[in-house]
């Protein structure tokens, strides 16, 4: 594993769940971190136990990713402390479990304003300086749901789709400049997630014995750091079903509808 001693790595929705995880891991590596969230307060107790343990530098500012101009004044105040980014974790996300005729309108704008264009405006904010410096890497917690859509989350399962798109293309264009980009395709994880997601607790109770934990899910991540992975598929077993998916779609909705409805 390539040494993360002195990078500057920053990681959006870092309050909690995976984000904090791989916060705790990184700097238990030496890296130096910036933690972007809604949740400040949270941020703020996570930045006085990493530089309790570790001698780091922590940053910690409120963020709303849905926000592009709160996107382009934070990273600006940022990149103007630690002059340029190691590594960039694109982990704020949410989703909410709808049938498609009962989604709403504006849940729809903001999973596509948090998930999709907060992503993409986070990345636009440090890759003219990865290209310049010809080193970089950006991570994109991305989902299975980008691999196989489910019902009741076709609008959650359009925006990792999305992100799929957006990396896979991000990939091809910055590989001449020597920039890494990961997509980290996970399932189910026993994070808060499920308690915006899943309100009726059905899910969560039905796959309950799949989940993974956070912390694993952030060494498999902070593993790959500053490697050339071009994803990361948890649970493993889970890859071999996206591909056939993509080979047979037809006959693997057929016999795994009753799987699939579990919310």
């Amino acid at each position: 594993m390539p040494s993360l001693k002195g990078k500057n790595i920053i990681i959006t929705g870092a309050s909690g769940g995976i984000g904090a995880e791989i916060a705790k891991l990184c700097a238990a590596r030496g890296a130096n971190l910036v933690l972007l969230a809604r949740s400040i307060d949270k941020l703020e107790t996570l930045k006085k136990e990493l530089q309790s343990k570790y001698a780091i530098n922590v940053h910690a500012q409120q963020l709303d990713v849905a926000d592009p101009e709160a996107v382009k004044r934070v990273f600006a105040e940022v990149l103007s402390d630690i002059r340029y980014v190691d590594i960039l974790v694109n982990n704020a996300g949410f989703g909410i479990f709808d049938y498609a005729h009962e989604a709403k309108i504006d849940e729809i704008k903001t999973m596509f304003d948090v998930n999709v264009v907060g992503l993409m405006a986070c990345t636009s904010m440090v890759l003219p300086a990865m290209k310049q410096r010809r080193s970089g890497h950006i991570i994109n917690i991305a989902s299975q749901a980008g691999k196989i859509a489910t019902p009741k989350s076709s609008v959650y399962s359009a925006t990792k789709h999305a992100v799929l798109g957006y990396t896979n293309s991000l990939r091809m264009e910055v590989a001449d400049d020597n920039i890494y980009v990961t997509a980290v395709n996970p399932g189910p994880i026993a994070t808060n997630f499920f308690e915006v997601a899943d309100k009726q607790g059905t899910y969560v109770k039905n796959v309950k014995r799949f989940m993974l934990q956070p912390e694993y899910v952030a060494k498999q991540v902070v593993n790959r750091m500053m490697t050339r992975t071009r994803e990361i598929n948890l649970p493993r077993w889970m890859s071999p079903g996206s591909i056939f998916y993509s080979l047979f779609p037809r006959t693997f909705e057929l016999f795994g509808k009753r799987v699939f409805n579990q919310k």
